[in-house]
């Protein structure tokens, strides 16, 4: 079974008050993040095994099919149609992929009928709380049009879109690329959690301008906020605090803090530019 340290050393409440000290937190090996991404936050999963957890979570996603998309108004629902579009907004998971382009995936003849359809459906499932997307961060900018308006997709927890396209470790080990997007979705979810702890909100950032986008944002109630960018792997760290470092010149209203959540990284540090490193099992609420 898999053992995975959760330190939790530094708290969000630490970066806005830039109260964070340099230390070593310890290797995290990779197998252990991909099994915190399956095996999901669920009290229920907790000290599950890979598979035990993968099982539980495509059981619930068979019973949402089954029951609860019909139960939720009393309208009778396509179990097909509703699989389809899961599996599609599995496969565009963390990105700001549009309704059309969904639309146009899950139906090649593209009619109005077929559109309302999975407008509707997905629908649904945000209020069955299976979806929880991720909007647009407004801050002041030289021209408010230069904000990117679309929402980040996200499902409430990253197990979901393992249970429904059935991924493994052996299978997110040979898809890099969509391991970083279920990673990010990971870092995410918990940045959500924490943040509302405080009462405040999670958002993204992109500028349709430059085409800057920020992972994420927090922002407390009273209005400050810190920008975060997400990276799995050491090796992207240096690119990542050089977008937050462009995002912070490009806004009017500067964030309390600029902060890399990494995957890999064995250390809390402070780099020369003031941009935090901060690895995700040891952020905490």
């Amino acid at each position: 079974m898999n053992q995975v340290i959760l330190a939790g050393e530094i708290s969000l409440q630490d970066l806005f008050k830039n109260n964070v000290k340099d230390k070593m937190t310890g290797k995290v090996n990779l197998k252990d993040l991909i099994y915190l991404i399956i095996r999901g936050g669920w009290p229920q999963s907790l000290g599950m095994t890979e598979e035990d957890a993968l099982e539980l979570t495509q059981s619930y996603i068979n019973d949402v099919l089954n029951f609860d998309i019909s139960n939720i108004d009393g309208v009778k629902r396509d179990i097909n149609k509703m699989r389809m579009i899961l599996r599609e907004l599995s496969r565009n998971e963390g990105t700001i992929v549009s309704n059309n382009t969904i639309i146009h995936d899950v139906n090649e003849d593209d009619d109005v009928a077929s559109k309302n359809t999975v407008l509707e459906y997905i629908d649904v499932l945000e209020k069955l709380h299976l979806i929880e997307n991720q909007i647009a961060f407004s801050t002041n900018l030289r021209s408010s049009s230069r904000i990117g308006k679309s929402v980040k997709r996200h499902f409430t927890d990253p197990s979901l879109p393992c249970g429904i396209l059935g991924l493994t470790t052996e299978s997110l080990l040979n898809d890099v690329n969509f391991l970083g997007f279920l990673f990010e979705a990971l870092c995410e979810r918990d940045l959500r959690i924490y943040i509302e702890s405080y009462n405040g909100n999670l958002y993204h950032f992109r500028d349709n301008t430059t085409g800057l986008e920020i992972d994420s944002i927090v922002e407390m109630p009273n209005g400050d906020y810190g920008a975060i960018e997400i990276k799995l792997g050491t090796d992207k760290i240096d690119e990542a605090a050089e977008n937050l470092l462009k995002f912070n010149e490009l806004v009017e209203k500067k964030p309390k803090f600029l902060c890399v959540v990494c995957g890999l990284n064995q250390a809390i540090i402070k780099r020369p530019d003031g941009v935090y490193v901060v690895p995700i099992t040891a952020l905490k609420p």
